[in-house]
């Protein structure tokens, strides 16, 4: 039984990790459906053991957050903040920074893959108007908004599913990975000044900036930041988040199925079948034979320890994916001494690691999609930049989650 779920785990993780895999071109989601219903046609779980392994919370907290981002869209509550930093650029180069700060401060708050669907259009839109090269603009949002992510536990769906695993709350997890995040950026800032304010006008034409004025702020957004007082006040995040949604259903009295269309349902199938399908290897036992292997080489207390750890996040969520190996890693980061620093650092190591390729995150891949008839953002143009913001923001976040951690006590 367990060289059988082994088998069934490993091919499974091809599908989810060659996205174009020829023998069998099913895609990310039915792969990851068919490795957890095998898990149970062959017996390793039962269907109730299946429904178990199954994180509930995590579900609920992406499908909430993603409905309530899509209602904010919809009612257009994020253009008058768009709009306002557009007009307020003056420069290229501004307008770089502040694409990229946008990006990030976004991505905090809502779905960083959510956020990078709303923005790609309008970047592109303005730097059409403005003569701008796409390349630079494209490549800071992708990257900013994966860093941005990292910062709260509802960025990215691997870090709903760490709030779900540490049981951090919310206003703690902020205060550990600000710090970092912050450096990360402002790291960031350096490297779109070195690679590309050479490459921009030194003016930017006025028409760009002819947009009119917001008008008043949209109550969906208004229902957002509500929201947002709810999780740093330690509320249940995924009610919280279905409870911004109530609110704007009584509110606007009419039918949501709009809003519902815009789900990525495939996104909470893709989810729910790979909790069931690490949850068939965990049972075989040979999840706790490998922690005990690798453990000595992964104390946190250590530099060597830290470099470890960071080495082999960065590897295998290139590899496998983030949010897999965000559920792989699950049964032992809690066994690594300080388990409130694994898991901050395990969120944010794992979200940087996205910025590494083109291929790297969801986020980056929307990004390149959405733009794809105005520009062809190229694997190595995108590779050129992303292994310096990469590297950078390792070695200025991992120490100071390590300080704040330390300071935190």
């Amino acid at each position: 039984m367990k060289v059988a779920a082994l088998a069934i785990f490993a091919a499974t993780y091809v599908l989810v990790a060659v996205r174009h895999f020829r023998p069998l071109p099913v895609g990310r989601p039915a792969g990851a459906m068919l490795g957890a219903t095998a898990m149970v046609a062959i017996g390793v779980l039962t269907p109730a053991d299946a429904y178990v392994a199954i994180d509930h919370d995590t579900i609920l907290l992406l499908f909430g957050m993603m409905l309530l981002t899509a209602w904010i869209t919809d009612d257009n509550a994020l253009d008058g903040l768009v709009r306002a930093v557009v007009r307020r650029a003056g420069t290229p180069w501004r307008l770089l920074v502040a694409v990229s700060l946008l990006a990030a401060f976004l991505s905090a708050f809502l779905v960083n893959d959510t956020v990078c669907v709303f923005l790609t259009p309008v970047v592109v839109a303005v730097c059409q108007r403005a003569g701008l090269p796409l390349g630079p603009y494209l490549i800071a949002l992708a990257t900013s908004a994966n860093i941005g992510s990292a910062c709260t536990l509802v960025g990215n769906p691997q870090n709903m599913i760490i709030g779900s695993r540490s049981g951090i709350p919310f206003a703690e997890f902020l205060l550990r990975s600000l710090p970092a995040t912050v450096a990360a950026m402002g790291a960031q800032v350096g490297l779109l000044r070195l690679f590309y304010r050479r490459h921009l006008p030194a003016r930017l034409d006025v028409a760009a900036f002819d947009t009119p004025s917001a008008g008043r702020f949209p109550l969906a957004g208004w229902v957002g930041i509500g929201v947002v007082a709810g999780f740093l006040a330690g509320l249940h995040m995924g009610f919280t988040a279905l409870a911004g949604v109530a609110v704007l259903l009584v509110i606007h009295r009419r039918d949501p199925a709009g809003v519902f269309a815009r789900l990525d349902w495939t996104l909470l199938v893709f989810f729910a079948s790979l909790f069931i399908v690490v949850g068939g290897l965990q049972h075989t036992g040979l999840v706790d034979i490998a922690i005990g292997a690798a453990r000595p080489w992964l104390d946190l207390g250590t530099v060597r320890g830290q470099a470890a750890f960071t080495a082999l996040f960065v590897a295998g969520s290139n590899l496998v994916s983030n949010v897999p190996m965000v559920m792989l890693a699950g049964p032992w980061v809690d066994r690594l001494g300080d388990p409130d620093l694994a898991w901050v650092e395990l969120a944010f190591v794992t979200t940087v690691a996205g910025n590494l390729t083109l291929l790297g995150s969801m986020a980056n891949l929307i990004v390149a999609e959405r733009s794809r008839d105005a520009y062809d953002l190229g694997f190595f143009e995108y590779l050129r930049f992303g292994l310096a913001t990469t590297l950078a923001s390792l070695a200025v976040g991992v120490p100071l989650i390590v300080l704040t951690a330390r300071l935190l006590g």
